[in-house]
Order: C-alpha cells, then sequence, then structure tokens
C-alpha cells in the first residue's frame, strides 16, 4: 500500500472514531473469548527495540495480570531490528508477535508485515500519534532538559536557555542526530519551533556529542558533562536511584516521540498478541509505564503525569508526519555539518 492511501486512511479511521464501541472493546484487556484464547496459547514473542530493562518492567507488570502468558522478548537497536525483521520475513519465518519499535516511518514501510488491529480505547488515542491503523503508540517518549544538580547552580528553564555563553566549552551534552527517529524528533523540534538558526547558535558553544542516550546519561550522572537534552525515561530511573540530577520540561514544548507497536501477520500467538498490545495500550498499562518508567503517553487525557509535568503550561509537541519523513535527510546532513559531526 502507498504511503498517501495509508496516511489517507488514518485520516479516515480518526474522523470516524475508530468505529462504534463493540462487545469486546467494553472490557480495557478485550474480550472473555480473546483473553481465553490467549491463555491458550501460553506464549508469545515479543521484538523491541527500546531498554531490555524498561520492556523487562513492562513485561513482569502484564504478567501480574496475565500471569499464564510467557512472553519471550528479543532486543536489538533499531536499524539491526529492522532488518532482522526483513530479513526473516523474506524468508517466510518472521518470528515475532509483536514488534515495538521507535521508528514511526520505518515502520510504516513495513506496515503490509502486520494485522488489521486495534486496541478497544482506539477512540482515546491522539490522531497525529498514529501512522497506520495497524500501528499503535504502546510506549511514548519525551525530551526533557537534564542537568548535574552538583555541577550546576544557575540550572536551565528553557530550551533556549541551551545557548547561553555561561553553558560554553562542552559543559553541554546531546545525542547526535543520526542516532534514530527519537533524536530526529528532538532536532526538528529545535529547528522548527526554537528558529532556524537555533543548531548554529548551540553548536558554537562547543557541544560534546554522544551516540545514544545511555552514554550521555552516563556522562552527566559522572559529571563529565554539566547539562544534556534526554528522553526522560532514560534521566528518570537514574533520579529515582539517587542519581545527582533532575530534569524539567521546557515551557516551548516536549516533543513526543510515540513508537509504532503491531501484531505481525505471521503470529504464531495472535490472541495473545492482542492481549499484550491490549494492555500496554490501557489505561492501567499506560499508568504503569509514566509512573514506574518516565514514559510520556498519546492518550488524549493523560491519566498520570511525569514529575514536574503541569498540563496547565506544558505543551506536547507532535511532528507532523508527512514532514518528519520528506525533511530528514536533508535536515540531518545539515545538523551533522553544524555540529561538525562525521559519520
Amino acid at each position: 500500500m502507498k504511503r498517501r492511501t495509508v496516511l489517507a486512511g488514518i485520516a479516515g479511521t480518526a474522523a470516524a472514531g475508530f468505529a462504534a464501541p463493540s462487545q469486546a472493546q467494553q472490557d480495557p484487556f478485550g474480550s472473555k473469548e480473546l483473553i481465553a484464547a490467549a491463555e491458550k496459547e501460553g506464549s508469545m514473542t515479543f521484538y523491541t527495540a527500546d531498554f531490555a530493562e524498561t520492556q523487562q518492567e513492562v513485561i513482569k507488570e502484564f504478567n501480574k495480570r496475565f500471569p499464564k502468558i510467557k512472553v519471550a522478548m528479543v532486543r536489538a537497536p533499531g536499524g539491526q531490528l529492522i532488518q532482522r525483521i526483513k530479513t526473516e520475513a523474506a524468508a517466510g519465518k518472521l518470528a515475532a508477535d509483536v514488534v515495538n519499535h521507535s521508528d514511526r516511518g520505518l515502520m510504516l514501510e513495513m506496515a503490509d508485515l502486520f494485522q488489521d488491529y486495534a486496541p478497544p480505547n482506539a477512540a482515546d488515542y491522539r490522531p497525529d500519534a498514529l501512522v497506520s491503523p495497524k500501528l499503535w503508540p504502546s510506549a511514548t517518549l519525551g525530551w526533557a532538559i537534564a542537568y548535574n544538580t552538583q555541577l550546576v547552580k544557575n540550572p536551565p528553564k528553557t530550551w533556549m536557555d541551551l545557548l547561553k555563553p555561561e553553558y560554553k566549552d562542552k559543559q553541554i551534552g546531546q545525542v547526535i542526530g543520526p542516532s534514530g527517529g527519537t533524536t530526529w524528533t528532538r532536532i526538528m523540534f529545535e529547528r522548527q519551533v526554537l528558529g532556524e538558526d537555533y543548531w548554529k547558535k548551540q553548536a558554537a558553544l562547543g557541544i560534546s556529542l554522544y551516540p545514544s542516550g545511555a552514554p550521555c546519561s552516563d556522562a552527566l550522572v559522572r559529571g563529565e558533562i554539566s547539562i544534556a537534552p534526554l528522553l526522560y525515561n532514560i534521566i528518570y530511573t537514574k533520579i529515582a536511584d539517587g542519581a545527582p540530577a533532575e530534569a524539567i520540561f521546557a515551557p516551548e514544548g516536549v516533543p513526543i516521540v510515540p513508537y509504532a507497536d503491531g501484531v505481525t501477520k505471521t503470529s504464531k500467538s495472535p490472541n495473545a498478541a492482542k492481549l499484550f498490545m491490549n494492555w500496554r495500550l490501557s489505561k492501567e498499562g499506560q499508568t504503569f509505564m509514566i509512573n514506574k518508567l518516565g514514559n510520556i503517553t498519546s492518550l488524549k487525557e493523560p491519566p498520570a503525569y511525569p514529575k514536574g509535568w503541569d498540563p496547565k503550561t506544558v505543551k506536547v509537541w507532535v511532528p507532523k508526519f508527512e514532514e518528519f519523513d520528506k525533511l530528514r535527510a536533508t535536515w540531518i546532513e545539515e545538523w551533522n555539518k553544524t555540529y561538525g559531526y562525521r559519520q
């Protein structure tokens, strides 16, 4: 299916409210028949590009509600996971029942590998977080500004504060633009919301660059850098463990990254897969991921908020998917030149 057709289908589905509620949709996790069939299958395979530790916590919580279903997790970095899926699918051996990935563009390119699926609470989700009726944001991450509390006496309060000369000479660290869909979302926000010269002004301060969020957050905690834009869930767990760090949600906006998760057509445990997705997308699942993992949510009405999130002042920013897809290669190349990064 061509991308134009897919996007048109999303718009039509959103306008129709994702269809009228059925008997199955009266239960937050699915019908009694679905649950019984899922428990009979007893197991499923889950492919994810997210942190293994994070998803293990989600699986443990799911099993508190549905202990009869064993979830086998396969974790790989984003690009490697996409390649694995394509290779297995081409050989007719795609083993995943559910795929969880942060890059909606890459997942959309493979939309024909996934079943038609919608959770019981489909109408409760933001239409701008969806790229296909088959793919759903069971995880949503958000960007915050983190800082080391032992080193920073005048912490930043806004994104524009990250242009202050007082933070020059590699005090600020950040993840490289080409690292993946999450960082591309952040740099797209910087250019579209903070100004076309934002990158140039910040790069002039001298920025420490990191390949991903994990080493960047580790460097912040160790004091090798003082400040860093980070996905909130990455720094949240360190703060909860007592690290000398804090994070704020800036008033100009919080770029959010809705994942794209789906149930594969080749699923050997389609009922368990749908139940797993239903739980992850439910109010219960989303509340757990917000409170315990530092996630955000793509629900229109969030069931909870992260620490420091004031819904009266914090604005969520979601990239327009057409621009997210179209501008990516050109803008990342410009970002690389501006920050002096060579791949």
